[in-house]
């Protein structure tokens, strides 16, 4: 390009090294002819003489000399950065940027991303809380994790946990002032802390299966929440109840602050996956995060 103001540089670099274009031309792999119609180009784009020629040396003048120690430190800076982007192909580094639902921290996030830093210090990590389908290539993401059921066709899909099993789930104090819900019609004379969906604005209609079938109902309440975490609390306070997945509310069952309603009518959905596009999958970065969950994985089992 005639007008790339980088057309000319390494060869110049190169003559001034070694004061010599015929030592320039076999460094660069070129014909010593080549290296003097590069270098007499660039002095006609600057304007300025850049190398004085005699039979037996080649010398900076002393513009060629002001040029070169600005140019220098440049270059070196560039072999640098070209350098690095080689440790990025080769090593796990940089930074990993994940978006995650609330549910994911205490189920993948906690066991993981200690021992990750750990074992990968030269990566940093930055994790954005969404529940909220998020595209990750518009949001410049690296990976997301999702519900498996509400990850993109077109991503790679990674598991990190067991399947889901729904539950309604409500605390002591509340089964103790208004009584257990028998069946799934029942709902509409208890208290639900209802979810809302943070993109679409609808209000999540809590689903069942009777029967081989599956159907929703519509559970009436005066909370509502965009926010599993609050759902999950606010259930614990005895406000009333809340529509959660098994894995999220286990520690709370298994405390006594929570209790589980209507088991046999809850259905079960795919488990939380690591997804992200095909392309990023040969990040040593991912490919890291991604051997270190699997073998997370492993040691549960």
């Amino acid at each position: 390009m005639a007008n790339d103001p980088f057309n000319g540089l390494q060869a110049f670099l190169v003559v001034a090294e070694h004061s010599s274009f015929t030592a320039a031309a076999a460094t660069l792999g070129v014909t010593p002819t080549a290296v003097s119609q590069t270098i007499r180009a660039l002095e006609t784009r600057l304007g300025l003489q850049l190398f004085v020629r005699t039979t037996r040396r080649v010398a900076l003048t002393e513009a060629g000399a002001a040029f070169l120690k600005r140019v220098r430190p440049a270059a070196l800076e560039i072999t640098d950065a070209y350098e690095q982007l080689g440790d990025f192909r080769e090593r796990p580094m940089g930074n990993l940027r994940l978006t995650v639902p609330r549910m994911a921290i205490p189920l993948v996030l906690t066991p993981l991303l200690p021992r990750f830093r750990q074992a990968y210090p030269d990566v940093s990590v930055e994790i954005s809380i969404d529940d909220a389908a998020v595209d990750i290539t518009e949001h410049g993401f690296d990976a997301g994790i999702r519900i498996g059921e509400a990850v993109e066709k077109d991503m790679i899909a990674v598991r990190l946990t067991p399947d889901i099993t729904w539950a309604v789930v409500g605390s002591p104090a509340y089964f103790g002032k208004y009584g257990r819900p028998a069946t799934p019609e029942d709902l509409t004379r208890h208290e639900a802390i209802r979810y809302r969906y943070p993109a679409s604005r609808t209000v999540y209609r809590w689903e069942f299966e009777r029967d081989g079938r599956d159907f929703s109902v519509d559970a009436p309440g005066g909370l509502t929440a965009n926010d599993f975490q609050m759902l999950l609390e606010m259930a614990e306070a005895g406000m009333g109840l809340s529509y959660l997945p098994d894995l999220s509310v286990r520690g709370a069952i298994a405390t006594g602050r929570l209790e589980r309603v209507l088991e046999v009518f809850l259905p079960t959905s795919p488990g939380l996956y690591l997804y992200f596009p095909a392309k990023a999958q040969t990040q040593p970065k991912l490919r890291a995060l991604l051997d270190l969950a699997a073998r997370i994985g492993r040691e549960r089992k």
